[in-house]
């Protein structure tokens, strides 16, 4: 796997982009807008999605999707996931071979769809893998150790992709538990913006701790009724990419949830982001999974209602506290 076409040109695609080409890699780079396209061609740094790092010589920046693919041994694809459909179609009609890697954290809504499964519906032929875990882009390109997990079927082919993806900062585990991997790293983001809103209430470490143990739970709880299994979410794809998310400075779902809880409304703050916080149409989506399934999911439900229905952080506080009592397990 020596050629690498990575597809989706924001933070963390270049900060993947510029681990592929530090192995030695030549790496194709396809960013969907033109004009960012030629900054990164001209400037060399995505001043928009990851300020102050460099590409990669061996990087090459391109908006032609054939142009991408052609002669490419492995593709990772990292677009927002309100933008895989459309991808996984340019993938197709540029007649993409290679076996495809999933890196975008989220569940389609309508369908309730994984990112992995909409790419299977385009590219029936390719072999499909997904990657998950705790894991910033910020910090991977700056090289600080990080550990994911990569989920394939093929256990084969997950070695041999753990092979081209693993570096002495980059730590790649393998699974088989591709539902697993994909729904721990997709619904950790509606948990994160709960975080985020005990922040901007001036909640204490009590309180966070209260609710990111009680995520967990409910995660496990839906993550299974939806197909994956139990000890996934208690690693990486689970309980690591939950606390990295609901903790850290640079967790844009978090980001989010705090702003909530200091007052601002949803519109404000979409209107004034740039990056996308995936944390935000999973909701919708992991809502409407948890209604078709049974599952009872107060947290979720409460970022749901304060995302759709208006409805204020206290006012959502009153009635997950005001739940009947109940037995731990």
């Amino acid at each position: 796997m020596n050629r690498v076409a990575v597809i989706g040109a924001g933070g963390w695609g270049t900060a993947l982009a510029n681990l592929m080409a530090s192995k030695g890699r030549p790496v194709a780079l396809w960013g969907y807008e033109p004009q960012l396209v030629e900054m990164l061609r001209t400037t060399r740094v995505n001043t928009p999605f990851l300020p102050g790092v460099r590409l990669h010589d061996a990087v090459a920046p391109t908006a032609d999707m054939a142009q991408a693919v052609d002669g490419a041994e492995l593709i990772l694809v990292v677009p927002p996931s309100k933008g895989m459909r459309g991808v996984a179609g340019r993938l197709a009609e540029a007649g993409a071979r290679a076996p495809l890697v999933s890196f975008t954290k989220g569940i389609e809504q309508g369908s309730g769809l994984r990112m992995s499964e909409i790419l299977r519906e385009a590219l029936p032929a390719n072999a499909i893998a997904v990657l998950s875990g705790p894991s910033h882009a910020e910090e991977v390109a700056l090289a600080m150790p990080t550990a994911v997990v990569l989920g394939c079927e093929d256990a084969a082919l997950g070695a041999e992709v753990q092979r081209a993806l693993n570096s002495q900062t980059f730590r790649v585990y393998t699974s088989t538990d591709v539902a697993g991997i994909e729904l721990g790293g997709a619904l950790k983001n509606i948990f994160a913006i709960a975080a985020g809103v005990s922040d901007g209430l001036g909640f204490g470490d009590n309180s966070k701790a209260a609710l990111v143990t009680r995520s967990l739970v409910e995660l496990i709880r839906l993550g299974t009724a939806l197909g994956g299994r139990k000890a996934t979410f208690r690693g990486l794809s689970g309980i690591g990419d939950l606390m990295v998310t609901c903790f850290s400075r640079h967790s844009r779902n978090r980001a989010v949830g705090e702003r909530i809880g200091k007052g601002e409304t949803p519109a404000q703050i979409a209107e004034s982001m740039q990056m996308v916080a995936e944390g935000v149409p999973t909701t919708l989506s992991a809502y409407e999974c948890a209604r078709k399934h049974g599952v009872e999911t107060p947290i979720i439900d409460a970022v749901y209602g304060l995302l759709t229905q208006g409805k204020s952080p206290r006012e959502v506080l009153v009635e997950i506290l005001s739940r009947e009592p109940k037995p731990e397990e």
